[in-house]
């Protein structure tokens, strides 16, 4: 249903757009001739770097939580949380995604290689796996892990807003938001939103939709 909507409201893909950018010559990396392994690693840290941003922003603004509060009111974490989105939520993104295009201007390649590694990694970091403790040390400097981004699915609301990343883990050291392990332990933690565990609302269809639009849906973040 995501994926249709997007396609009758946004005339066009964000590979698209990056054909447009190049034929029109706009976007930052048009400026100069980069070498194809430099452009494709500028747009690759430039776009993870934005969707960091993104999702740092759902989580600061009322009404932007009250939709991106749909991926988090999933009250089991496994692979499916991984594409669970409101509606609304994966329009404004593909509109945020569609403008750091524009103003990037990568090659089309590079946009390709970027959704297939996001695509990728967010089933990865939702899958419900367990890794032993030492690999997944080794594995956080790389990519973001199941342990990692599971402690941002906790229902307390510091673990909450903490390892927003979803591709790369860098961001989240920078910027200070990075939390190892949560309070309870991945055995006992608790998923999803305390305010919300009525299933009819936050694991069927009608309920997920509605939902934003709910008056038990606030929460300060």
């Amino acid at each position: 249903m995501n994926g249709l909507l997007v396609r009758l409201l946004v005339p066009m893909t964000a590979v698209g757009a990056a054909v447009y950018a190049q034929t029109q010559g706009w976007g930052l990396l048009n400026i100069v001739d980069w070498p194809m392994w430099l452009e494709v690693a500028i747009g690759i840290l430039v776009f993870d770097l934005a969707i960091y941003g993104q999702h740092v922003l759902f989580h600061a603004v009322p009404w932007l939580w009250r939709l991106h509060m749909v991926h988090h009111a999933d009250m089991d974490f496994d692979v499916t949380s991984g594409l669970r989105f409101h509606t609304f939520e994966i329009f404004l993104s593909t509109l945020i995604k569609l403008g750091v295009v524009i103003v990037l201007g990568p090659a089309a390649i590079v946009v390709v290689a970027f959704e297939v590694m996001l695509n990728a990694t967010s089933m990865f970091n939702h899958s419900n796996v367990s890794i032993p403790l030492w690999l997944d040390r080794v594995l956080r400097f790389l990519v973001v892990t199941p342990d990692m981004h599971r402690v941002h699915h906790s229902i307390i609301q510091r673990e909450t807003n903490s390892n927003f990343g979803f591709n790369l883990p860098w961001w989240d050291y920078l910027f200070r938001t990075y939390v190892a392990q949560p309070k309870e332990g991945h055995e006992h933690m608790s998923i999803g939103v305390k305010e919300l565990r009525d299933e009819h609302q936050t694991e069927r269809l009608p309920g997920m939709l509605q939902l934003p639009f709910r008056s038990n849906s606030k929460r300060k973040q």
